[in-house]
């Protein structure tokens, strides 16, 4: 009998087969996640930190907005809040560790406590012109600055210390907002407190509005020194409300800035200032290591034909003593002689002090860091690396803050744009800031900087650098040299007639609506010198080039005492008597202006064309 085979084929067992007959099976192992670590770096802002967790902005600032904390992509975080923000996504945070010692400023060493002491607060006298200032800090020092300055206006940088109660007072004489600005947009950090002087006779004035703006800016204390109140139709009551209305609460109104009544030309009230900063001072618990190798700040420097390079230098911290060899800025040097703020010579300074050095190989700039090393040789290594930085930075291409620019760069929901407004009269301020608080976008806000009469200076400039601003004018302009320094610092100047203009631009920047087709581009600056009437032709007037050049045809703006009067074109251009195409700096020649007659001698006519962008 047949037997019967089934067609059913048998599968053996799946196996696993191994290439490599000698290696054992992998075991199965679930994968770990991985934890990233998200670096903190001093001074980071909500967009760098969302960069760095590699998430979108707009992500971060809801976060925030949950934590109750109110930030715009461009605002610095801090550690704290820099860590609840990684754990919520679930990250680990770690500082930014530095070990290139050509970076020193950006290097925080810790100081053990047991070595830290008390020391002096840092203070800078700003106010208006002719209120005080420097009949202030001479009465507190007891040397006769005024009389050796030319109109009682402070010509240089110089620091000086004095006693009270048994403690020292560093005090900043500054030629101006622009050098305190100029230092603070280099990263300076020289100042504990700002001692506001206003004059009780004269009050609140557009150099005090400046001097508020820079104080606030650089997030110091401020104290406020009424001064002449000895003279005749003196208000203190007056100037209080008044900077109240500028958001300078007075103490004793319920605020938090300590007002103090006095007389620099007499001295009264002085030493009551002095304890108020002593108060201040304390309440700051202003702190430094005397035991650490110094380190510290150029206030002030210069080249002496008989010294050479000489500088003044702010100790922030750590002693600097005779023969120490330092890196400063992008240059370097040894100390071979250290005189004090009375032209004694010294052997150490102390943190809070500031000395004038020799020994420098060049001559630094006001507001770059100082620190002393211990090995006299890699000091010229560690200046030449940081000169090599400082030009490729310079070199690369700059960030310029345009109103076109401004928004598309913006990654996040919340944008903020800041602007520095000035014109020709008070009233069109009042009406721009008006019209500015009814512009509703969703996600966006202005934030004015500064508000001021009179053309765009180069004060205005510089904090809008410091600030990240964006400087609007009505109905002034800017000198060439003004114009020239917003070009190197990569700011925008922009000019209107009309306020509604400017309303509209912002508000189409805001939506990431905003793109021109032309822009006016200034090629050429003249004055005018003389003014011919000729029947059948009008007003000639004869100028001379001092910037650029002067083109035929081209658009014309006559400014009388920095105020806008005109705008059109040229009529003609001549130089004698014949008709030229242009013409350029240091030459003179006649012009026409478009149906205006009213040129007088004196006026600045600045002329420019229409660039297509």
């Amino acid at each position: 009998m047949a037997k019967y085979v089934s067609n059913k084929v048998t599968r053996k067992p799946k196996t696993n087969h191994n290439t490599n007959p000698g290696k054992k099976p992998r075991p199965d192992v679930k994968k770990q996640p991985i934890k990233k670590i998200v670096t903190f770096r001093n001074g980071m802002t909500v967009a760098d930190l969302a960069k760095e967790m590699s998430r979108p902005v707009s992500e971060i600032i809801k976060k925030l907005m949950f934590m109750r904390i109110m930030a715009s992509q461009t605002q610095a975080i801090d550690r704290e809040n820099a860590e609840l923000l990684a754990m919520e996504f679930g990250l680990e945070i770690q500082d930014e560790v530095i070990t290139d010692l050509s970076r020193f400023e950006e290097i925080e060493e810790l100081d053990d406590p047991k070595d830290l002491v008390e020391r002096p607060a840092v203070v800078t006298i700003m106010g208006h012109v002719d209120h005080g200032k420097t009949t202030l800090l001479d009465n507190i020092r007891n040397s006769r600055v005024v009389a050796s300055e030319a109109g009682g206006i402070t010509q240089h940088i110089g620091a000086y210390q004095v006693e009270r109660n048994g403690k020292a007072i560093t005090f900043i004489d500054t030629p101006g907002h622009a050098a305190f600005t100029e230092m603070r947009a280099r990263g300076a950090r020289i100042t504990d407190i700002v001692v506001l002087v206003v004059a009780a006779d004269d009050g609140v004035m557009p150099q005090t509005r400046e001097a508020i703006d820079h104080a606030r800016a650089s997030k110091t204390g401020i104290i406020v020194a009424v001064n002449k109140i000895d003279k005749v139709g003196a208000n203190p009551d007056r100037v209080k409300q008044e900077l109240a209305d500028l958001g300078l609460l007075p103490d004793d109104w319920g605020g938090d800035i300590p007002f103090c009544n006095i007389s620099a030309l007499k001295g009264t009230g002085i030493t009551e200032l002095l304890d108020t900063i002593q108060l201040v001072a304390e309440m700051s618990e202003l702190k430094a290591n005397p035991k650490r190798s110094a380190e510290g700040t150029v206030i002030e420097a210069k080249l002496d034909k008989g010294r050479g390079p000489v500088a003044t230098i702010l100790i922030n911290n750590g002693t600097l003593r005779d023969q120490d060899s330092f890196v400063v800025g992008s240059t370097y040097g040894k100390i071979r002689r250290m005189t004090d703020d009375l032209g004694n010579v010294i052997k150490e300074a102390v943190p809070g002090s500031a000395v004038e050095i020799i020994g420098l190989s060049d001559v630094p700039q006001a507001g770059d860091a100082f620190k002393v090393f211990d090995e006299e040789r890699v000091v010229k290594d560690l200046a030449e690396k940081r000169k090599n930085r400082e030009f490729d930075e310079q070199h690369h291409e700059k960030q310029t803050i345009t109103l076109e620019e401004f928004f598309s760069k913006q990654e996040g929901n919340e944008k903020e744009l800041r602007l520095i407004i000035k014109a020709d009269v008070q009233g069109s301020i009042e009406a721009f800031k008006g019209s500015i608080a009814k512009i509703d976008v969703e996600g966006a806000n202005i934030d004015i900087v500064r508000t001021g009469v009179g053309a765009v200076t180069d004060t205005d400039v510089l904090l809008a650098e410091a600030s990240q601003a964006i400087i609007i004018g009505f109905g002034v302009t800017a000198q060439a040299t003004v114009r020239d320094l917003a070009s190197e610092k990569g700011i925008e100047i922009r000019s209107y007639r009309i306020i509604y203009e400017a309303l509209n631009d912002i508000e189409a920047a805001m939506k990431g609506l905003l793109d021109p087709v032309f822009e006016e581009k200034v090629i050429g600056e003249m004055e005018v010198r003389e003014t011919y009437h000729v029947s059948k032709v009008g007003t000639i007037a004869g100028c001379m080039v001092t910037n650029g050049v002067i083109q035929r045809d081209s658009l014309a703006k006559l400014t009388r005492n920095g105020a806008i009067v005109y705008e059109g074109k040229l009529g003609s251009l001549k130089r004698f008597k014949d008709d030229v195409k242009e013409v350029r700096t240091g030459f003179e020649c006649g012009i026409t202006l478009d149906n205006y007659n009213d040129i007088k001698i004196g006026d600045i006519i600045e002329v420019s064309t229409m660039k297509e962008v």
